[in-house]
């Protein structure tokens, strides 16, 4: 028997790609093209990719090449991911997840743009949050804890009150160096030890505490 984890927090926060939505099958295509195009290892470029905006992963796999060139190939990706949602899907328990959270304070942080996060979103049958940090929100890509922090100040929660749901390495380490808790979504978190970790959100159950405190009890595993 799997022991339950409760955590208490006044607001979440939660990034999209690997946590809501599973869209690996369309980056796994658009990063491996990308990949051979630049005589790179695609094994190797998967490593890095997950969580970052693109020009972000970029920068970290051709250290030497001039930025402007990362962010008009950025572009062209984002664009190309925007139009293929071919094999995205929600993770499992997303749905009833968000939906548990109507009413509660809560935000999407996620490292793709406007356009990208609203097509996913809707491809995996996902409702989007009210309140959205998107790659337009912010000037630095996760690992950067920009996002997190911005996404707590829109809803009036201090960082060290709310929790982050993530499932890369930079978007945990996006929301430790905020100094939030972080529960750890699926396998590809596991390696990068996490607060609590979920193989998915049907893990996950969350509700407001009794009494008008603003403290939500989130029961975990």
């Amino acid at each position: 028997m799997t022991a339950t984890t409760v955590l208490t927090a006044r607001a979440l926060l939660l990034d999209m790609d690997g946590t809501l939505v599973n869209s690996d099958a369309v980056v796994e295509r658009i990063w491996r093209r990308w990949a051979e195009q630049h005589g790179l290892d695609g094994d190797e470029v998967m490593k890095v990719v997950h969580g970052r905006q693109g020009y972000a992963s970029m920068a970290v796999l051709l250290p030497d090449r001039p930025m402007e060139r990362n962010l008009a190939d950025n572009a062209r990706m984002l664009a190309a991911e925007t139009a293929d949602m071919d094999g995205v899907v929600e993770i499992a328990g997303a749905k009833d997840f968000l939906a548990s959270l109507r009413g509660l304070p809560h935000a999407l942080v996620t490292s793709a743009d406007v356009a990208l996060s609203t097509a996913r979103m809707a491809a995996a049958g996902l409702a989007l949050p009210r309140v959205r940090v998107t790659a337009e929100s912010v000037g630095a890509s996760k690992p950067d804890p920009e996002g997190f922090l911005k996404g707590a100040a829109e809803l009036g929660v201090a960082p060290e009150d709310c929790v982050v749901f993530e499932d890369s390495g930079a978007g945990i380490a996006a929301g430790r160096a905020a100094g939030m808790r972080v529960i750890g979504v699926g396998p590809r978190a596991a390696v990068h030890r996490p607060d609590v970790l979920v193989r998915d959100l049907t893990a996950v159950r969350v509700e407001a505490v009794e009494g008008g405190s603003g403290e939500l009890r989130l029961s975990v595993g």
